[in-house]
């Protein structure tokens, strides 16, 4: 996929050769990305989904596996992407009757059962939009408005870092709070604690035992545990081709932890928390694109 072409004013936040003006426009977006895989993490994983994949991001995570979204991309209409997201979703039935209907925690919300839980009916396939950050453009906005009233399930994969609290009531914020061993954690935009609901989620990306402890006192301290669905996701390490020279450092000092290290804190220390892995990085290889 080539890269987006530059105009007199390309900057955003230090990136080119990504277009401002492309960015701004109500109608108008840059995709990486369109295509149907398995949703790989959140409270939604294993399940049928559509990513969009919107190109440029603001931050420049030491841990980033999609840095060609940084710039790769074209010019799409919000209609067309709506359009192709039907067209992958054509083979699923419409019929609301055979919605998916999964029973999953009451934070997820929805229609109560007599035994305490949530029956929750979601058309499959799900729809995601994920970047890159997807908030720096402001057409994702009536994307995700529109994909919502088609009636589908959408997720948005936020970095936390820009205000949530445009985006449409009926899609599931999964916003990133991002810990020490990104570069980025004093990016947080502490105000979007105030806008998640109960189908909202919050994901830390955990890579070392400083992530680690640095997460388990912000639970604490702002009781997030009574706000939604909390996720520890398990930073991977990069295949080599993913290493973009772009990305911050993990700070010095800090000690990686393990896969089972964090699984075993989790356990001992009681969290409140879902230990997720990238599925998509188990069934497929951890750098290849459109899975």
């Amino acid at each position: 996929m080539a890269a987006v072409s530059g105009c007199g004013v390309c900057a955003l936040s230090g990136l080119r050769p990504v277009c401002q003006t492309d960015l701004r426009m109500a109608d108008t977006l840059l995709v990486n990305e369109i295509y149907l895989s398995l949703q790989g993490e959140s409270t939604f994983a294993g399940l049928p989904c559509i990513f969009v994949r919107l190109t440029a991001c603001n931050l420049r995570c030491s841990y980033c596996d999609t840095a060609y979204a940084f710039k790769e991309g074209k010019k799409k209409s919000v209609a067309t992407v709506r359009s192709e997201v039907k067209r992958l979703a054509g083979k699923f039935p419409q019929d609301a009757n055979f919605s998916s209907t999964l029973r999953i925690p009451s934070t997820l919300r929805s229609i109560a059962t007599e035994d305490g839980h949530s029956a929750v009916a979601h058309r499959l396939p799900l729809v995601e939009l994920t970047g890159g950050e997807p908030l720096l453009q402001k057409a994702s906005l009536p994307l995700m408005k529109a994909l919502c009233d088609d009636g589908f399930t959408v997720l948005l994969e936020t970095s936390g870092a820009l205000d949530i609290s445009p985006v449409d009531p009926r899609v599931r914020r999964i916003m990133d709070l991002k810990c020490p061993s990104s570069g980025e954690s004093a990016r947080n935009r502490w105000e979007n604690l105030e806008h998640l609901k109960s189908i909202d989620e919050i994901k830390f990306v955990i890579g070392t035992r400083e992530d680690y402890d640095w997460s388990k006192k912000v639970i604490a301290a702002h009781k997030l545990a009574a706000i939604c669905p909390l996720l520890f996701s398990w930073v991977h390490p990069l295949a080599s081709e993913q290493q973009d020279p772009s990305l911050k450092k993990v700070p010095a000092g800090q000690t990686p932890i393990s896969r089972q290290e964090l699984a075993e804190r989790i356990i001992a220390d009681a969290l409140p928390v879902r230990f997720q892995v990238q599925l998509h990085k188990v069934i497929w290889a951890p750098e290849e694109r459109g899975v």
